[in-house]
Formats: C-alpha cells, structure tokens, sequence
C-alpha cells in the first residue's frame, strides 16, 4: 500500500482552519499570529508534510536553480569544477540541474532545451570539443535566460571565466626548453575547442621565443582523453620520431601517454618526458608525479556561481565579461632536466 501524501488541506481540517491560513502560516505570513504559525508548523512536521518545491516552481517567477552542462562527468578537472560550483551555489541558495552533453553537440542541444523546459534561473555551460556554432544559445536567449560559459566556450558576446590557456602553456613549454629539451611534442586538443587552439598558440610562442623552429610531425590534434596520449605516442614511437617531451593538453592526454609508455617498455622521464595542462587528485600517486599547469578550479566555480546569479538577480541587462584566471607551471616529478 503507497504512503498518503500529506496536503495542506490535510494539516487544515486537522486544525480546523483554511489551506490559506496553512499556506500562509508555512510562509512565515506576517498575516498569520505567531501562536497559529507555530500550530501549523508543529502539525505539518509531526504529519509528515513535505512541500510540493514543483508547485512552488510554478507559481513563482524565480525557481533558485541554475543549469550546469559540462561535457563529462567522469573527469578529474570536471569533476572538480563541478564540485566547486555545486557548494558556491549552495552557499548563496541555489540550488544546481546537473546534465552531460557526453562530448555530443546534438545531445547538448538537448540539454538546454532540458534545461529551459525546467524554467532554471541561468545556465552555466563547458561546450562540447566539436561545438563551434553559437546559434545554439538562440533559444536560451529568446527565453531571456542568462548565460555564462566556462572553461570551453564558443559565443564572444557572452560572459565567460576561463583559464590562461596561452600564458600557462607559454610558461610551461618555456620551462621545459630552458631545461635543455627542444623536441616538444604538442598533443591533443582540436582546431574547434577555444582551449586547444589557445594552448597551441602558446606552445608556438614558447617555440618562437626561444628561436625552435616548428616541426609539424610533432604536433597531434584530437582530442581532449586518454586515447589521444595512447594513439599519439603509439604513433610517434611507430614511424621512429620520439620527441624529447610530450606537452598533453589535458592531464587525461597526459595519462593515456603513460599508459602506451609502459605498454612500449619507455621509462618517463629517462626515454621520454611529459608534462600537462591540468592536474588531478591522483596525481601523487603516479610515480614521476606529473609536472603541470595548474588549474583552479574553485576559484572557476566560485567566480562562476558569483556571474550568473549577479545576472539573474540584476534588473538590468548587464555587460558581458571575459575573467581569465592566472595559470601556472608546477614543478613536480617531469621536467626536470633533460636527460639523455
């Protein structure tokens, strides 16, 4: 037998009073004494009353939530950034719609229509690797509901937080050739994602600075996950064409490049060395650890959260805005000198 759900017709003929005055009394009413507040109250929790947050939706204007499409869920940085957005928007009572477009543009066009239909207050979104059309947005934006794009964007007309993508790479490969390595390999990333092309352009500034001449057999374009680094050092370690130092764009290229390291018996840092955009928690648990350019990405969520709710709050229409946040090369077990 199902369990009765409790209504606030139910609390009133238990009290012998109106659903309005329990409606009113379970909104803190200053129509409502206080004596009949606390009664309506009392039986509500001792009844088992749970509120009906839908109906509530629904009559309101505002429902306190805010849409998050990211393009992975299972992914060291994503997660991480998730998590961050998750608690700043909890600290200033919001609550987070969480979806996944699974690296699939026509599945994240789904989403914001998902995402429409549950009427949340703004949007916050990581665009697919593949998505460079920003007509996606039109019907969010015919629905007048704002938007704030992190990490992968694609719409310059909107605000958007994201990391130094140019500067970081730039430190990070700058370091590396200073330490003596001069075939750099860059792997991952694509022409479409904003962060794979601003962190080519940083690996060829790097080269440009310090006088390298770009070798094109050394850069490998794909993707942003551990297949990238596998099939990429598979292929360089095929056609005898080795670099120094692999630069993966994403600490999960890193990983997959270690993986077809021990697969093909090479030793990092001896027979190749690595380093990457982006860290991990397990990253202390790999022997070399990784060195990388980090990636803050509580200060991204929490500056995140702070944009769209000033958006969504404000009674005016609001200038869009870029954040670049600092990025930095962090030294751990990788790239330290070359070798060989």
């Amino acid at each position: 037998m199902r369990n009765q759900i409790i209504t606030l017709s139910d609390i009133a003929s238990k009290l012998s009073v109106s659903t309005v005055t329990v409606s009113k009394a379970l909104r803190n009413h200053p129509d409502i004494s206080k004596n009949m507040t606390q009664k309506v109250k009392n039986a509500a929790k001792k009844m088992g009353y749970i509120p009906n947050k839908a109906a509530s939706m629904l009559s309101a204007r505002k429902t306190n939530t805010i849409g998050l499409i990211v393009p992975k869920i299972a992914h060291s940085f994503f997660s991480s950034l998730i998590e961050s957005i998750y608690n700043h928007a909890r600290e200033n009572n919001y609550e987070i719609i969480l979806t996944s477009s699974q690296e699939d543009s026509e599945l994240e066009k789904k989403n914001l229509l998902t995402m429409i239909s549950m009427k949340v207050d703004g949007i916050l979104i990581s665009v697919t690797r593949d998505t460079n059309d920003k007509s996606i947005y039109g019907v969010v934006k015919k629905n007048k509901i704002p938007i704030v794009e992190i990490d992968r964007t694609v719409d310059d007309s909107l605000t958007k937080v994201v990391f130094d993508d140019i500067g970081g790479t730039f430190q990070a490969v700058s370091y590396a050739i200073e330490k003596g390595f001069s075939r750099i390999a860059f792997v991952g990333g694509n022409h479409k994602a904003n962060i794979g092309k601003d962190r080519l352009s940083g690996y060829l500034r790097a080269l440009k600075k310090h006088k390298i001449k770009r070798d094109n057999t050394l850069i490998v374009h794909g993707g942003f996950k551990e297949a990238d680094g596998y099939s990429a050092l598979k292929m360089f370690y095929e056609q005898d064409n080795l670099p120094e130092l692999i630069f993966a764009v994403t600490y999960p290229v890193a990983l997959g490049v270690i993986s077809a390291a021990k697969e093909l018996k090479l030793k990092i840092p001896r027979d190749i060395d690595l380093i990457s955009f982006g860290d991990s928690e397990f990253n202390r648990f790999i022997y070399p650890p990784i060195s990388y350019v980090n990636q803050k990405t509580d200060e991204m969520g929490r500056i995140a959260v702070d944009k769209i709710i000033k958006k969504i709050e404000s009674s005016e229409i609001l200038n869009s805005e870029k954040i670049i946040i600092s990025s930095k090369f962090i030294l751990k077990g990788t790239c330290k000198f070359r070798g060989k």
